[in-house]
């Protein structure tokens, strides 16, 4: 006997946990990325502990607009309950110093570490060789070298094209059919649906700030208040 709801995902879900950062439904279309077998389909873009904590992502990407430094790897790491991806720097930060943080990343148990678009192959190399995680490698337009990065150890590609995103995910799918791609999805359903179907196999979503959302939380209690 076939049962009705055997399709039906249970969610387990509790009163303390259940105002969580949800990914929007649509990136469930998304291929996803098989890495060590665990397919990753929705990215979530920050640093905030909080938010990390909070979510129903698949995994994070951790880069920042500063020099990488183990201690924040180390502490985001520790707090994630999902897969992280971490910044280890290629465009200030370069060489020997990005190959070393890229160790410490992985024995801290990054899933993969993402390099700047700025990378030198020299670079890549020296992060490749040292690792036995996925090197991600950002890509920021149809102008951005990849081939030779590819050919260094390059195994994802992280494109964040801003408006013309969907466009540079499309460009480089044609020339590299089999190359895994994450992208950013924007901010809206059309535009995810948009980047998925150009070719992006998982998407990066950027989150409400730690401050916005509490406003809305501010909102909800003092509206409580004046329901009382």
């Amino acid at each position: 006997m076939t049962q009705k709801n055997s399709k039906k995902t249970p969610e387990i879900m509790t009163d303390l946990r259940k105002d969580i950062v949800r990914m929007p439904s649509v990136i469930r279309e998304a291929s996803g990325i098989m890495i060590f077998g665990k397919r990753i389909k929705s990215i979530i873009f920050t640093t905030d502990i909080a938010i990390i904590r909070n979510t129903d992502a698949d995994a994070v990407i951790a880069v920042y607009p500063f020099t990488p430094h183990p201690a924040i790897t180390k502490s985001i790491i520790e707090a994630a309950d999902i897969p992280v991806f971490s910044g280890v720097g290629g465009g200030l930060t370069q060489g020997s110093r990005s190959a070393y943080m890229s160790m410490f990343a992985e024995a801290q148990g990054s899933l993969g570490v993402v390099l700047n678009a700025p990378t030198p192959v020299k670079t890549v190399k020296m992060v490749a060789q040292v690792v036995d995680i996925p090197v991600i490698s950002t890509v920021t337009s149809v102008y951005t070298p990849i081939d030779e990065k590819l050919a260094a150890g390059v195994k994802i590609i992280n494109i964040s094209a801003g408006k013309d995103t969907a466009a540079t995910v499309r460009y480089f799918r044609e020339r590299h059919p089999d190359l895994a791609i994450m992208a950013t999805g924007g901010p809206t359903k059309a535009s995810i649906i948009e980047t998925i179907e150009a070719g992006a196999n998982a998407i990066t979503y950027t989150p409400p700030s730690n401050g916005e959302l509490f406003r809305r939380k501010m909102e909800h209690y003092r509206e409580e208040e004046k329901g009382k």
